[in-house]
């Protein structure tokens, strides 16, 4: 993804604030976040910002597609820079640890489903369980 936010924002039809350039920006450098992960980030760059207008953010750059909620049962909901590149995610058993996945197969073969019901299918998600190498030896 681009790293001019203020061009990104605008070419999602977003205003440009200094509260959302900085949500981009942490949530570029912090991987899987949490809102409060988001909301500290933006605070270490910003100083201020009130907790809603995190959320706020974080609802308005999810829905023009820049932000990616990723849910794992049992968790909280987590937020990444969407780069539409069609990844899944491997998440750990024991301690919740996410990790990319790059689609097996090649470009979008999770959009072919069985049965789509009368459906258009634009996107498919994939999460792997397990448990880490570290889970791993810490279960033996």
């Amino acid at each position: 993804m681009a790293t001019d936010y203020a061009q990104v924002l605008r070419s999602a039809g977003l205003r440009v604030t200094g509260p959302r350039v900085a949500l981009m920006k942490v949530a570029r450098d912090g991987g899987h976040s949490s809102v409060e992960q988001l909301r500290q980030g933006v605070l270490d760059i910003i100083g201020s910002v009130s907790t809603q207008a995190i959320y706020d953010i974080v609802h308005a750059l999810t829905d023009a597609g820049l932000l990616r909620e990723v849910r794992c049962s049992g968790a909280l909901t987590l937020y990444e820079v969407h780069l539409h590149d069609n990844h899944h995610h491997l998440v750990c058993r024991g301690c919740g640890r996410i990790e990319d996945v790059p689609c097996a197969v090649g470009s979008v073969p999770c959009l072919q489903a069985a049965e789509d019901h009368g459906y258009v299918i634009d996107e498919a998600e994939v999460t792997y369980r397990g448990y880490c190498p570290d889970c791993q030896r810490k279960r033996l």
